[in-house]
């Protein structure tokens, strides 16, 4: 017996038990698959005005975690939210530096929950931050807000 969504008490959000669905599906076929990402990152958004959107630990959670060696990088703009005429109240990524990859993103403010899907990736890829710097962002896009973080995170 199988179980996918709100019953199992994993991930109680729409999108996860999408996901766990899909899990369930592929095990009912013979595919030789384990549900995890429902434990480490997983995006989350509170539909208010403004929005928060994050996925991963927060900063808090992941100082607190003895495993990691932290550094929260946070702005507030970059052009291209500028001119899309969307707003960002907070925009942070949470670095794990002994690794070099991002374990966690929060984003404050207008329609910030399109922005969750890129930072999901690079969680879930363990994508090295030295990967994202070579990662150019079309200009003028809400997506440059990636290359300032990360341009700060080097103290540019």
């Amino acid at each position: 017996m199988y179980a996918a969504g709100d019953v199992n008490g994993r991930a109680l959000l729409t999108h996860q038990g999408k996901y766990q669905a899909r899990c369930v599906g592929d095990i009912v076929a013979g595919r030789d698959v384990e549900a995890w990402a429902d434990h480490c990152a997983v995006p989350q958004v509170v539909f208010t005005d403004p929005e928060v959107a994050a996925v991963g630990k927060s900063g808090r959670d992941a100082t607190a975690d003895s495993d990691l060696d932290v550094v929260t990088v946070e702005m507030a703009s970059a052009a291209g939210v500028a001119l899309s005429g969307m707003t960002i109240g907070k925009a942070s990524i949470v670095i794990d530096r002994s690794r070099g990859v991002i374990v966690g993103a929060t984003f404050v403010g207008a329609n910030v929950g399109e922005l969750l899907h890129s930072p999901t990736i690079a969680i879930v890829g363990h994508v090295p931050i030295t990967t994202l710097w070579r990662a150019v962002p079309a200009f003028p896009t809400v997506s440059e807000i990636w290359v300032r973080l990360v341009e700060a995170d080097r103290g540019i």
